[in-house]
């Protein structure tokens, strides 16, 4: 006699499996929430290596400034770089410190390294490639955390809890010293200047249209971006952004005045730039074919994919986008249709 009735034996081995399935993801959460916790314990401890690193050269370049002879620094250069050395240790681990060290950097581009004393500037120098071990150090735990937050049960599951979402920690970092060939540039050399345009491409959905990309020197993180480039001599920033949205995209439209404005200080390549650029906004109505025919060697190499993206997974991606806030400016009719133009953003 079949205690279970009809079909008894299917309900029990259904229940089983549900049973199975319950606890084998239950040990799986349990694993994730380990590893995740592991992970945040890895990024705080590489952002305290980063931070020490940090202050151990702005103490360094407090010590250039105080003993440089004057051939390296002119008297307001050295008031300016000590300045920016104490307003760096001040900053400690706020979010500040990111826009304190991009300016030591341009503050120390009149510094002449050939003439400090050999001490000296081995120690800057020593300092200098320990910042940039530290600071890859804690970017790779960060990829390594926001990737594994990315996961569908992490985030269904909550499994981060309220620990704060990692942030990558971009800053420029100084010029190596010239080889033995003098082929690259020196420490004491000043940031590129470099002005750009960028378009911010719209299709009828609201979707953005961005790259992803990489520094070559940097090869393991990934960044999104607006299309876009260097103004070059002589030429009108909205003819800039009209030739780059053609090299990039194949694409050609009317372009408005400039939307956004966004001053930051960047390296590409080991090369530090200074850089100041124009947002312009443009719309399409139908989607286009995008078009990458046009790209420079460089793009070739560096840019891997493109892809519409709506504001609600720009707001939820893990992946690293410029400008940081631009899902909240789409979302912003102030920001898509300024007043007064162009919108000042980081």
């Amino acid at each position: 006699m079949n205690v279970f009735g009809p079909g008894g034996w299917v309900l029990v081995v259904v229940i089983a499996v549900v049973v199975v399935l319950l606890l084998v993801t239950a040990l799986v959460a349990i694993g994730r929430a380990r590893r995740l916790d592991r992970l945040h314990v890895r990024v705080d401890a590489a952002r305290r290596g980063l931070v020490a690193a940090l202050d151990r050269r702005a103490a360094v370049v407090r010590a250039v400034a105080a003993t440089a002879p004057p051939s390296a620094l002119s008297p307001t250069d050295r008031r300016a770089l000590r300045a920016a050395a104490r307003v760096a240790e001040a900053t400690g681990e706020g979010r500040g410190r990111e826009a304190a060290e991009n300016d030591l950097v341009a503050r120390r581009s009149p510094l002449e390294t050939a003439t400090l004393p050999p001490d000296l500037s081995a120690e800057l120098a020593d300092a200098d490639a320990r910042v940039v071990v530290a600071r890859r150090i804690h970017n790779d735990a960060v990829r390594d955390t926001r990737a594994l937050r990315g996961r569908r049960m992490v985030r269904a599951l909550r499994l981060a809890g309220t620990a704060p979402y990692p942030e990558y920690f971009d800053i420029a970092e100084p010029a190596a010293d010239p080889g033995p060939t003098g082929s690259s540039g020196g420490a004491g050399e000043p940031a590129v200047a470099r002005d750009a345009a960028r378009i911010v491409v719209l299709d009828p959905d609201e979707r953005v249209l961005l790259f992803e990309g990489v520094d070559p020197a940097r090869p393991t993180e990934a960044f999104w971006f607006t299309p876009g480039g260097g103004i070059e001599p002589g030429e009108e920033p909205r003819e800039a952004a009209s030739r780059e949205l053609r090299e990039e995209t194949g694409m050609a439209g009317e372009l408005a005045d400039p939307v956004w404005v966004r001053d930051v200080v960047f390296s590409h390549d080991g090369v530090a730039y200074a850089a100041r650029e124009l947002f312009f906004l443009l719309r399409v109505d139908p989607v286009p074919e995008i078009d990458v025919s046009g790209f420079t060697e460089l793009e070739r190499r560096t840019v891997r994919r493109h892809r519409w993206w709506t504001r609600t997974e720009l707001a939820a991606t893990v992946d690293v986008v410029y400008p940081r806030q631009l899902a909240d400016l789409l979302g912003d009719p102030g920001s898509i249709d300024p007043v007064d133009a162009p919108v000042p953003i980081q």
